[in-house]
């Protein structure tokens, strides 16, 4: 592999790296419109494992703004990210898988200072394609494991 092949590669990686980085600041955040922008026209999200929904990127960001207004302060961790590149029309690395464990702590507004209120953590499946624009979501496949809410 020649320096250049490894550098475009790198460069991929760490773009991919951000898109998924950017996933997880947009929803804590509850930046709806930002959350739209990551995806590739006719995206998805399926949260259904979770408690929620399957559709389309800005159906399932008017879902996730209702659900998650409720909840003050919320924190993803997206770790262990591991990154596939594929083919689309032969042409190598105009694709992506990402795998990616998060642990998700959140405190219902008005909440004290200690601990979460509602914690939650699972993987992520992310289907990633290179667009004129940079890398963009295809879909995103959340498949919760499992969920701990403090005592009432």
């Amino acid at each position: 592999m020649t320096q250049r092949a490894e550098l475009s590669g790198l460069l991929d990686r760490l773009a991919v790296d951000e898109l998924v980085t950017a996933y997880a600041v947009t929803v804590d955040d509850g930046d709806w419109a930002a959350y739209r922008e990551l995806f590739t026209r006719g995206g998805r999200a399926d949260y259904r494992s979770a408690g929620g929904i399957e559709g389309e990127a800005g159906q399932v960001a008017d879902w996730l703004a209702g659900q998650l207004a409720r909840f003050a302060v919320r924190q993803h961790l997206i770790v262990n990210r591991r990154v596939r590149f594929g083919a689309l029309e032969h042409d190598t690395g105009d694709t992506a898988r990402v795998r990616a464990d998060y642990l998700n702590p959140m405190r219902f507004a008005g909440g004290g200072s200690g601990a979460p209120d509602v914690e939650c953590g699972g993987r992520y499946d992310f289907g990633l394609l290179r667009t004129p624009e940079g890398w963009r979501l295809g879909e995103v496949v959340v498949t919760e494991r499992w969920r701990r809410t403090a005592p009432a």
